[in-house]
């Protein structure tokens, strides 16, 4: 398995009475499908998995990978606190038909380089699946630093990927070059042309929830090297994906995929929905793009 191209981090959209809405994730996932991306992840930050109970990430997972329907492979986040956990979960997303695991370093503690390389280690080797590492310091409280990201590529056979969200673009190809095996994917949507040139070969995103056709043109035109047109695209799209890398990234890509004709739908507390202040900000945003967007 390879980890590239646009991998859309899916939502999770709820219903009137807070569960999860199944149909309304399918129908996002055959669009997002259908616009061309490579990949999608569930159950990641954007798909609120802090806020799932177990049962429902398991069917979460399934319902993304029942509208895939085997079109493009379907990557499962497992982060958690403990080895454990996280291999439970990885089991769960196995049996409904996930072919990869994302992971950030332990919730909650912030290990040193010896205890995270045996939290991965241990969540690798009893997942029996291709691994993402996932590195987002603002989210798990730990910086994993492109030197110990080879490393752990390099001792942990089914560790293939990392998703590099510290918002350092210099780390691409610091880690491609430490460790030139592993996929290195742009984790954040406000430097993905930067992310894509420096020589990562995909972007796990949240705009994608929102423009996938665009985030696809993106990718292809710095795939073949067009670089005018990409930072035409690029500029379009800026407005709306500077909203990835704020707390309030789920709120944003919600309400704009509602405003283009998509399921984005409420969130789960501690979350609140925007603002009037915050929706005409996400309008002016979306504004760039209206045109563009299926309604």
């Amino acid at each position: 398995m390879r980890f590239e191209g646009i991998i859309p981090a899916v939502t999770t959209p709820f219903d009137r009475a807070g569960d999860v809405d199944a149909a309304a994730l399918e129908a996002n996932v055959r669009a997002y499908v259908e616009a061309g991306v490579h990949g999608l992840v569930a159950t990641g930050t954007m798909g609120e998995a802090a806020s799932l109970t177990r049962e429902e990430r398991r069917a979460v997972v399934a319902a993304v990978v029942r509208a895939a329907d085997g079109r493009v492979p379907v990557t499962a986040g497992v982060s958690a606190g403990t080895p454990a956990a996280a291999i439970g979960l990885a089991a769960d997303a196995a049996e409904a038909g996930a072919e990869g695991i994302m992971l950030l370093p332990p919730l909650g503690y912030r290990g040193d380089e010896r205890e995270i390389e045996a939290f991965y280690r241990a969540v690798a080797e009893a997942a029996g699946l291709p691994l993402m590492l996932y590195n987002n310091p603002e989210a798990s409280g730990t910086d994993m630093a492109p030197a110990l990201i080879a490393h752990l590529g390099q001792r942990i056979e089914r560790l293939i990927a990392v998703k590099e969200c510290s918002g350092d673009v210099r780390r691409i190809p610091a880690i491609l070059h430490a460790a030139p095996d592993l996929d290195v994917l742009v984790g954040g949507d406000d430097w993905a042309l930067e992310g894509l040139c420096a020589g990562a070969c995909g972007w796990v995103t949240g705009v994608a929830d929102v423009a996938p056709r665009q985030c696809v043109e993106l990718y292809e035109h710095c795939r073949a090297g067009e670089l005018e047109p990409a930072r035409a695209v690029y500029r379009r799209l800026l407005p709306l994906a500077r909203f990835d890398m704020t707390p309030k990234l789920v709120q944003y890509f919600k309400a704009a995929m509602d405003a283009v004709g998509l399921v984005g739908g409420s969130v789960r507390p501690p979350r609140l929905e925007l603002t009037d202040a915050e929706r005409a900000e996400l309008g002016a945003a979306l504004a760039v793009l209206r045109e563009e967007l299926v309604a």
